[in-house]
């Protein structure tokens, strides 16, 4: 038996921080609450978005980033990767979202 979904339980924007070994996942609703939190490895990533509806996804543009977004359009997802200025809000390192991903929209 299915269970109805609200609105703010749905994954409307992913973030992804991309790392050597790991990845950290951020995903945001409609009202840029984050919904889910994962601290992931390379293998992992792949599995765990093809079983995610599509949605925008965003990261930092990098070598790595555009191999990953070639395989997340594979999966119908919309891919967007941005300048690492855009990465850093203000002086500091700005995490988790939505301040960095609010251009997304």
């Amino acid at each position: 038996m299915s269970r109805p979904t609200s609105s703010a339980n749905v994954i409307a924007t992913i973030g992804i921080d991309i790392g050597k070994n790991t990845f950290h996942v951020i995903g945001l609703d409609d009202k840029s609450a984050i919904i889910l939190r994962q601290k992931l490895s390379r293998g992992q990533v792949y599995a765990r978005l093809a079983n995610i509806p599509a949605c925008l996804i965003g990261m930092e543009a990098c070598v790595g980033a555009h191999h990953l977004g070639r395989h997340l359009r594979a999966l119908g997802h919309a891919t967007r990767l941005m300048p690492a200025r855009y990465v850093r809000c203000g002086a500091g390192f700005c995490w988790p979202p939505p301040c960095c991903f609010c251009w997304l929209r």
